[in-house]
């Protein structure tokens, strides 16, 4: 595919790597030199500097005929206008970065389509959708929805006392035959490997472990794994930002009872006019006096979204030492994700990582709805459209020559999640979700094309 990117920043950047390791065809746009050397150097792409606005410079890079075009640049009235541009230039498709979300709640009363762009995308919104996420799946530290909970992908990490921890996956079907989940891959304690699960793979102590399951399969998954759903009512969030505010509204208005900590005056009187369901307190989170002032250790959850990713860090470790059971950080720097359990926080989480997963789907072969990548593991989560020429439509799952780096999680057929096992008849319409390493993601791709 031919893609062009408008914005070099962090966002940008990620995904052009991402896309660069899928031998795509990249040109990279941005005004910063600095930004584009350092993409130039570092990635297999192509650059080209200017303004992204300018007629001139898109027709430098080819905008004719390109099969997608990524405004990320951090101005919203930029990457509108680039992909109006951008349509009107002949490209086939467009997504905009965007931090007003109200865009994306009525974008079909505004009709974005209409003036040429196909997408809206805000780092920020999606960011405080994955807080909301993890703090109603309190016991887990990773999550994902499918078809708005008809299969979720659910992470954590094997404590000793789990039923099948020393088992294999096919001892722990045989002994646990109603159970309406299915692991999908694993990480073990101590290594970098990601393992797609077959029969024959060992659960061990340690392991970080990804199932999916249906909406009844959750309260198994509790009970099997000694987890315990713990009652969250009480958050501080530290930090003030676009997502720090959006969260905060979202989880008041989900009827939590909400902390925010600014250290900026004028922000904080700011935030504390707009969110009134919301206590914000003026004060620097980095001081454990002031947290401990505001009662931090009967916080049930303590979630860092400053700007710097070291506070965030250290503030939920902090908040961890006062005895809060679930901390959620966000990071900038892509390699905390392999400290994150080892240091004792619950979650990190990062906007570029998500920003791009949700982009990334659009660069996929085959009818791809959803996709995800699983944090700190080398393994891709994609759902599927099943169309009548398919090479999967009206085959049994244990059929289908997939590769053994792959493996079906689930499938949603109208509107209902089932754990589909090797005699199950895929059929015209089902939304199938498989996990698999990169290696495969090609050949899968193929199966549903």
């Amino acid at each position: 595919m031919k893609i062009i990117i408008a914005g070099a920043g962090e966002v940008g950047f990620h995904l052009a790597k991402l896309l660069s390791f899928e031998s795509q065809d990249i040109t990279l746009i941005d005004n910063d030199k600095v930004n584009l050397a350092y993409a130039d150097t570092h990635l297999d792409i192509r650059t080209v500097k200017g303004d992204a606005t300018s007629i001139k410079i898109l027709k430098e890079a080819q905008i004719k005929g390109a099969d997608l075009v990524v405004s990320v640049t951090s101005s919203e009235t930029t990457n509108i206008t680039v992909c109006v541009l951008a349509k009107q230039l002949g490209a086939k498709r467009t997504i905009a970065r965007i931090s007003n979300t109200e865009f994306i709640e009525d974008k079909d009363e505004l009709g974005f389509v209409q003036f040429g762009i196909d997408e809206l995308i805000s780092p920020e919104a999606l960011a405080a959708k994955e807080i909301e996420l993890l703090i109603n799946q309190s016991a887990f530290n990773e999550n994902f929805q499918f078809d708005e909970g008809a299969l979720s992908m659910i992470g954590f990490k094997l404590s000793k006392n789990a039923p099948f921890v020393g088992k294999s996956v096919q001892d722990a079907a045989l002994i646990f035959p109603s159970l309406r989940f299915v692991p999908i891959a694993i990480q073990r304690f101590g290594t970098q490997y990601t393992l797609i699960p077959r029969g024959d793979t060992q659960f061990k102590e340690g392991d970080q472990v990804f199932f999916i399951t249906t909406a009844d399969g959750e309260q198994e998954l509790y009970k099997l794994t000694g987890k315990v759903k713990q009652e969250i009512k009480n958050i501080m969030i530290l930090g003030g930002s676009k997502i720090g505010a959006q969260t905060s509204q979202v989880l008041s208005d989900a009827k939590f009872n909400v902390k925010l900590v600014e250290k900026d005056h004028d922000k904080a009187f700011e935030l504390a006019d707009e969110m009134s369901k919301v206590l914000v307190i003026n004060g620097d989170g980095r001081n454990v006096g002031i947290l401990e002032e505001e009662n931090i250790h009967d916080m049930d959850a303590f979630i860092a979204v400053t700007g710097n990713s070291e506070t965030n860090i250290m503030s939920c470790l902090v908040a961890k030492s006062k005895g809060v059971k679930k901390t959620i950080a966000l990071v900038e720097n892509m390699d905390y994700f392999q400290l994150s359990h080892s240091i004792g926080i619950n979650t990190l989480i990062n906007k570029k990582l998500l920003a791009a997963n949700n982009i990334f789907r659009y660069v996929r072969k085959g009818e791809v709805v959803a996709m995800t990548k699983l944090n700190n593991m080398n393994a891709e989560l994609l759902e599927f459209i099943v169309r009548p020429n398919s090479k999967v439509c009206d085959k049994k799952i244990v059929d289908i020559d997939l590769p053994r780096s792959a493996i079906v999680g689930g499938v949603v057929r109208q509107g209902e999640g089932i754990i589909a096992l090797g005699d199950f008849l895929i059929k015209e319409g089902d939304r199938v979700v498989i996990c698999c390493l990169p290696r495969s993601i090609h050949k899968v791709e193929k199966l549903f094309s």
